[in-house]
């Protein structure tokens, strides 16, 4: 009875140790994430405010016209690869929240 009351307290103790580790690379996670969306938001304001500054100056419709297409064609570009870097990220962190869990898991299933 002393065994298996010893090999359910470890087992919960570690199960506490992966989760806490877990918990510990996700907010990690999302700190960057968060600090990545932050920056992209900060330039594409900046990005739009140089716009939108070109365009009050065009003198003609085609020039006004070349500038707007210019910020749509750029901010395009920009968000597409911030949704890839955003993306590599998110996996990033389920990989690595999930990697306490694989030795727990492989132990588990090992008994």
């Amino acid at each position: 009875m002393v065994k298996n009351f010893e090999d359910v307290q470890k087992l919960g103790k570690d199960n506490m140790e992966a989760t806490l580790n877990s918990f510990g690379v996700l907010s990690k996670g999302f700190q960057a994430i968060a600090v990545e969306m932050a920056d992209y938001t900060k330039k594409a304001f900046e990005d739009g405010t140089a716009a939108a500054e070109k365009l009050f100056g065009a003198k003609s419709l085609d020039k006004a016209v070349e500038v707007q297409s210019e910020y749509v064609k750029a901010s395009y570009e920009h968000f597409v690869a911030q949704a890839a870097k955003v993306g590599e990220l998110y996996a990033g962190v389920a990989q690595e929240a999930y990697k306490p869990f694989e030795a727990y898991m492989a132990k588990a299933s090992a008994k």
